[in-house]
């Protein structure tokens, strides 16, 4: 689990770790989430969520481990 590796609304986090958006899973890019959706924070086994704002499914990276 490398940051930079990438995970699927659905899928589970394998770390304590923060994520950022970055696209949806339909391969689109619009409309862009909000500012407090852009990035979260799992704990291992939490589930990524999709974007609520417009219920998508989203495609999310680990930028850095807690």
């Amino acid at each position: 689990m490398p940051i930079g590796a990438r995970y699927r609304t659905g899928q589970r986090s394998p770390a304590n770790a923060y994520y950022k958006w970055v696209e949806y899973t339909d391969g689109t890019r619009t409309p862009l989430p909000t500012d407090e959706e852009m990035k979260i924070h799992l704990e291992t086994d939490e589930t990524f969520p999709p974007i609520n704002s417009c219920d998508k499914g989203a495609i999310w990276e680990m930028t850095s481990y807690e």
